[in-house]
């Protein structure tokens, strides 16, 4: 299956906080999009694998995902080598995406930054003919994605574009939502964790109002580049 992107996230819940409302327009827009998890998220302080799984299940249902795939690394322990590359070489090779959507660049949790460098790199490599990798024992093509963008997680990077996503803010929620072992939830009697709490929450739901509020839209995303963005015309930038 082809498709026009592929985002990825260190953690299952990591691409439905960054990146879903974009993903929820361009899939009602009639694109396929997959999202690619690193990890199990299995060092969480809340939750278990099992329960995660089953979450991202779920989130993907809500969102209208075409594939998902969980490379298995060790969450707060993989690194950024030719295997791990290699790992995330096959599914960009497999799905061949015009577009990779990962990681924030520089964020508080240390496997966000890596994940982010780690993709980013794949990307490029994935591109030369000379490395080989197989898919079902067969020889895989080479590929390599026409643009890769990072969305923003814990820290207030500023972004270089934001998508619209007014129409999707909802869908975007429920998506996170549907991870409910992770975030704020009052009857929960696990421990409390900086995710887990209505400020997160909030926090999430205002960045978008605040990124919607200086494009003159309700709600935005942002996004920062590796290239310069290139436009046709003027009259394609609103």
């Amino acid at each position: 299956m082809k498709l026009d992107i592929l985002a990825f996230g260190a953690h299952p819940d990591d691409v439905e906080l960054g990146c879903s409302g974009t993903l929820a327009k361009e899939i009602s827009l009639g694109k396929k999009v997959g999202i690619i998890d690193l990890t199990r998220g299995e060092l969480g302080t809340r939750g278990s694998v099992e329960i995660r799984n089953e979450e991202s299940e779920a989130a993907s249902e809500i969102l209208g995902i075409a594939v998902r795939e969980n490379l298995d690394m060790r969450d707060g322990f993989f690194i950024n080598d030719e295997n791990h590359q290699l790992k995330v070489i096959e599914m960009i090779r497999k799905y061949q995406p015009e577009i990779v959507i990962c990681n924030a660049i520089d964020d508080r949790h240390i496997d966000h930054a890596k994940g982010s460098k780690l993709v980013s790199d794949a990307c490029f490599l994935s591109g030369l003919v000379k490395i080989k990798t197989l898919s079902n024992n067969l020889p895989q093509e080479a590929w390599r994605p026409k643009l890769v963008y990072h969305y923003i997680q814990w820290k207030n990077i500023e972004p270089d574009f934001v998508v619209d996503i007014s129409n999707f803010i909802d869908k975007k929620e429920a998506a996170i939502l549907a991870y409910s072992s992770q975030f704020y939830n009052p009857n929960s009697n696990e421990p409390v964790t900086p995710i887990a709490t209505k400020n997160f929450l909030e926090s999430i739901h205002n960045r978008s109002r605040e990124l919607g509020r200086l494009v003159g839209t309700e709600y935005a995303e942002g996004f920062t580049v590796e290239r310069y963005l290139a436009v046709n015309s003027l009259s394609d930038l609103i």
